[in-house]
């Protein structure tokens, strides 16, 4: 997979894996990645389909209708793929922390939802729940921050509301926020985030 690797100055932090939206690239959260923990590795990851020429991670057949069989092989490709970077660049491979972006961060819960102990934390904004009507591992105590907008026409309310309530089902330890925005990534849940991110790691 195409990606960019920063090694971070801090080794007593986590990686912080970086998840673009639609149409974006690895080097969409960069900045993102920054606010959130400068001292951190930093895996950033391009997504390998294209709808109409604009990166995602997983195919949909329709806005908010995912391809699940894609959307399955696309998540254990980027399962194979964080173990390869781990061993190349000679991070701790459980010690990830996602950050992902509505497409991105769909990837990520997805990683949650289908592998134990894939990821060590998330910062999900503007998620959907990518599978419904399965088990998902055993999450005991994994650290999740969503942020939800309240006027978010791609992503309900109760999107936000039913993936919280699934990954809290599987044990994991989740916090989500609501801004008074759309879909767009607003500073005021990058703080939010920033806060929770310290209070975990």
């Amino acid at each position: 997979m195409q990606h960019i690797f920063h090694k971070g100055t801090d080794e007593t932090k986590p990686t912080l894996l970086l998840l673009h939206g639609t149409g974006g690239d690895e080097h969409s959260l960069i900045s993102l990645a920054k606010e959130i923990d400068a001292t951190a590795n930093v895996l950033s990851v391009r997504g390998n389909v294209l709808e109409n020429g604009m990166p995602r991670f997983f195919r949909r057949l329709a806005e908010g209708v995912f391809d699940i069989e894609d959307l399955i092989f696309r998540t254990q490709e980027l399962q194979s793929f964080l173990a390869t970077a781990a061993e190349q660049y000679g991070f701790d491979r459980t010690r990830i922390v996602a950050i992902g972006y509505s497409n991105g961060a769909n990837i990520a819960a997805s990683l949650l939802f289908h592998f134990k102990d894939a990821l060590a934390g998330a910062i999900l904004h503007h998620p959907m729940v990518p599978r419904r009507g399965i088990e998902l591992p055993v999450l005991t105590n994994t650290p999740v921050f969503i942020a939800a907008g309240t006027n978010d026409p791609l992503c309900s309310a109760q999107e936000s509301e039913d993936l919280e309530s699934l990954l809290s089902g599987a044990g994991a330890n989740v916090t989500t926020a609501w801004f008074n925005y759309g879909h767009q990534l607003t500073m005021p849940e990058v703080d939010s985030a920033r806060e929770w991110y310290r209070k975990y790691f």
